[in-house]
């Protein structure tokens, strides 16, 4: 899982913050990095209950304090301009149905120069993975068309580049992750 240490490069160890995780999914990659995290504020939203109910168990099995749950929709997110040193997106995007949306939420509670940091699944990449997308997981409504594909991640967020609230864009080369941050 070399994508998940890209994503997660972009979190400090020592990190004191407060973090904005979207979608939180069952929690099962992020909650030990949040065990290592306990001065950082954690909140973590999940369109999902079924989702969020499996994340907090795994939170509460863990003892974790610092990580909060909120269920809702990262197209519309409850939170003031600027309320967040770092958001994390981890296998989430392609399921957002309106990602400029998605997009523009994020930007709007990130304070500037903060942190986006996360793993987008990317079209054209892989073959294989491509038609097993676009057989299987399409037709489910697991994934939501349209897709991020290099070129449009080497271009930037169209809403961080209007906006400027982050200090740069900067995807990794040949691996399906991307960072906005300084």
């Amino acid at each position: 899982m070399r994508y998940l240490e890209y994503a997660m490069a972009g979190i400090s160890r020592k990190c004191k913050g407060r973090i904005l995780e979207v979608p939180v999914g069952t929690g099962v990659l992020t909650m030990p990095v949040y065990q290592g995290l306990p001065s950082a504020d954690v909140t973590c939203l999940d369109y999902s209950a079924d989702m969020m109910a499996r994340a907090k168990r795994r939170a509460k099995n863990m003892g974790l304090s610092n990580v909060r749950f909120l269920q809702g929709d990262v197209g519309k997110l409850p939170f003031a301009d600027a309320s967040f040193d770092l958001v994390l997106s981890l296998n989430g995007f392609h399921a957002f149905p309106d990602k400029e949306a998605a997009y523009r939420e994020i930007l709007h509670v990130l304070r500037p120069g903060g942190i986006f940091t996360g793993c987008f699944y990317i079209i054209g990449e892989n073959k294989r993975t491509d038609w097993f997308i676009n057989h299987i997981y399409v037709p489910k409504g697991f994934f939501t068309p349209p897709f991020e594909t290099a070129g449009s991640l080497k271009k930037g967020c169209p809403e961080c580049l209007k906006k400027r609230r982050c200090g740069r864009w900067n995807p990794w080369p040949a691996s399906p992750a991307g960072r906005h941050g300084n």
